[in-house]
């Protein structure tokens, strides 16, 4: 969005610790995209993700997001904006959409700070207490959708992936913390950047973001790292039950560990469309026969399984997908259904 540019120049229902955090977009169950070739090559370091290490400052992000989330207007436009991230993306009423999302331009600005800083020194969790301003966050999540898909209607790829950065930036920060919550709510807001990621991808002059994923961190989260911490701060006060249970026997590590490794695989997924779509570039538009034929780019890996994903093609459709794993059911399997237009 012209104006925003100006200023600025996952997943399921996850209840942790007692907070319920709802409406997380699942971006990779049994997902349709229709892509064209790309157009461009993917390059290295052009359209990042993530803020380049060069760009990183100095100081603590976590005043900065204090700041975003004071900045926050008020809910009158809460409905309306999931309403608009449930139309198809050529269906938005850009004008209305710009107006709106105005409103969110000084919390965009604190947050456009914030994931440049190299630390983000989260304060310390006390053991049954709720997380601070998850709800807010899942609003700058919500309005960052919005931004990127409103960017992504008007062909502005630039302002696309500044919004998508941002998101991304923010989702990082959140999956360096010291409570399971929090880090949840990292999950869900780069599941909901994901999900703009496939929006952006089935654009009609989409850049190639091959790259741009493949250098992301991998994995992107360190969720062992966050569950021994919420264990330490409980054993701290072995007196705190939840629910009048053990921590041990609360705490859904499990199904968190499987959100974020269902994360890895949407995001490897998504690497491997960008590589078809890198195929079809040389070959006429056409689906590769299988992906062992894809030479231009090194093919991402399953996360879930280690191996190769599975790959279908019927005609100028292909199916790209991982199975459940061993313990999941039929909602923790990936599927892609991609059609090919030239």
């Amino acid at each position: 969005m012209a104006r925003l540019r100006s200023t600025l120049a996952a997943a399921t229902l996850v209840w942790v610790v007692g907070l319920g955090l709802a409406g997380v977009p699942v971006f990779g169950r049994d997902v349709k995209l229709v892509v064209r070739p790309q157009k461009a090559a993917a390059e290295v370091g052009r359209f990042a993700l993530l803020p380049a290490a060069a760009s990183l400052t100095e100081g603590d992000a976590v005043p900065l997001y204090d700041k975003a989330v004071k900045a926050l207007p008020g809910r009158a436009m809460d409905d309306q904006i999931q309403k608009w991230l449930k139309m198809p993306t050529e269906q938005l009423p850009i004008d209305e959409v710009e107006k709106a999302l105005t409103q969110y331009v000084e919390s965009f600005k604190c947050v456009a700070q914030a994931i440049k800083c190299r630390e983000c020194k989260w304060p310390a969790w006390t053991p049954g207490k709720p997380v601070a301003h998850a709800n807010e966050y899942m609003r700058l999540r919500s309005a960052l959708r919005l931004w990127a898909r409103s960017e992504i209607a008007q062909e502005n790829y630039e302002g696309a992936i500044l919004a998508l950065q941002i998101g991304f930036g923010m989702s990082r920060h959140f999956t360096q913390v010291p409570t399971l919550a929090q880090f949840a709510t990292g999950i869900s807001i780069t599941a909901a950047m994901g999900r703009e990621v496939g929006e952006f991808i089935q654009a009609p002059e989409a850049p190639n973001l091959y790259a741009a994923l493949a250098a992301l961190p991998k994995p992107f989260t360190d969720v062992e790292k966050v569950i021994e911490s919420e264990k330490k701060a409980v054993a701290a006060e072995s007196s705190v039950r939840l629910g009048g249970a053990p921590f041990e026997k609360m705490t859904p590590s499990d199904g968190v560990r499987l959100l974020a490794k269902r994360l890895e695989v949407d995001l490897a997924a998504l690497q491997g469309v960008e590589a078809i779509r890198s195929y079809a570039a040389s070959h006429g538009g056409q689906l590769p026969p299988t992906l062992a034929e894809i030479t231009e780019v090194s093919l991402p890996k399953d996360p879930m399984s280690g191996q190769m994903f599975r790959y279908t093609r019927t005609g100028a459709t292909a199916v790209l997908e991982s199975p459940a794993p061993t313990g999941g059911d039929a909602k923790d399997a990936i599927r892609y259904e991609i059609t090919m237009k030239n």
